[in-house]
């Protein structure tokens, strides 16, 4: 297979795991005899720098036509400690989510037996934890109108969401569930907010058409508090996009590091893959960061075309290097740490 893959490695620690990956990829390519032709394009502090825009129209036009987007991390400083900041790096992962149509985010959480230790959860409660979050990604509190009022002394920020929106991410949240244990959590605030008074009454409608998937609905509050008491309890879980955003920050240190869990937008057409760490400016250039996320994301972007012998050799080798203790400082606990490009290096030479 030939594969078009736009690069996009972003800013802070973005380019040194992207860099691993690749690696890794390109191993995987030759052993499986594909072909990949990257095509690296900038995006959030990086190309405000370079153009003035986070999100350039020829980055776009470079990720509308590849096949997938393998994406690092954006943010930097300087516009996190800038409140009047009229160009952010963020706004450009949301404009590219956008264009590209990218309103399903897949999270897994899952755990690594050789690491269970290092979780800040008893390893009692987090053992066999495989559990799925799709996050609504294009619509909700993120997208809505914006704005101050009264001279600046007011701000709001509206959530909005249509029928259609919630129909679209809850089906791919069934399809998954029926792949899995056929359990579905949704995830809402009800009994507060009238957006989820509509999410739920649209996936109550559509579980006639899913009769073996088991339907639950909690509040996001309670999932919260379930999430650090008995993660091992959920499977696919579906939500809203501000609730999914802090949800499966939560839930994605249960594994032990940040720098473990891989992630998928995902659209009708195309699919981008990225680690769910941010950008690390703190370790930018000291070879430090973990890229195990990064690399995983891409089985997860070898998995989505069917490839999934090639995603499955990825994750043979990162649970072998876990396993070996070739790690870097986050995971090290006081033992050897290795750098960013020695673990990909390794990583490279041992699929």
């Amino acid at each position: 297979m030939k594969l078009n893959i736009a690069l996009l490695a972003g800013d802070g620690i973005g380019p040194e795991v992207i860099d691993q990956a690749v690696k890794v990829c390109d191993v995987v390519a030759e052993k499986f005899n594909h072909e990949i032709n990257w095509k690296p394009a900038l995006t959030g502090a990086a190309a405000i720098d370079a153009v003035g825009e986070p999100y350039p129209d020829e980055t776009h036009e470079i990720c509308k036509n590849s096949d997938a987007v393998l994406f690092g991390a954006i943010g930097h400083p300087r516009f996190d400690n800038d409140p009047s900041a009229k160009v952010r790096p963020e706004q450009g992962l949301l404009k590219m989510r956008k264009a590209l149509g990218l309103f399903a985010n897949v999270r897994p959480t899952f755990t690594f037996p050789s690491l269970l230790e290092k979780s800040p959860l008893k390893k009692e409660r987090i053992e066999g934890t495989d559990l799925v979050f799709l996050r609504e990604l294009t619509g909700g509190i993120y997208f809505g109108e914006k704005g101050r009022r009264d001279e600046g002394e007011t701000a709001y920020d509206n959530c909005v969401y249509t029928r259609e929106e919630v129909q679209r991410l809850a089906k791919k949240g069934f399809e998954l569930a029926m792949t899995r244990s056929k359990k579905l959590c949704c995830v809402d605030k009800a009994n507060v907010l009238e957006t989820s008074r509509l999410w739920r009454e649209t996936v109550q409608a559509m579980e006639k058409d899913y009769p073996e998937v088991e339907v639950s609905y909690e509040f996001v509050d309670a999932v919260a508090m379930r999430l650090v008491q008995w993660p091992n309890s959920y499977d696919v879980l579906i939500t809203e996009n501000l609730f999914g955003d802090i949800l499966t920050d939560e839930a994605s240190v249960i594994s032990g590091s940040m720098g473990l869990m891989p992630s998928a937008s995902l659209g009708s057409d195309i699919g981008l893959f990225e680690p769910i760490h941010g950008s690390y400016p703190q370790a930018t250039g000291l070879n430090i960061a973990n890229p195990m996320a990064t690399v995983l994301s891409a089985a997860m972007m070898f998995e989505n075309f069917g490839l999934h012998d090639e995603g499955k050799a990825i994750r043979e080798v990162v649970n072998k290097a876990l396993n070996e203790g070739v790690v870097t400082e986050d995971l090290a606990d006081g033992g050897k740490a290795f750098g960013t490009s020695e673990v990909g290096d390794w990583l490279a030479a041992n699929v």
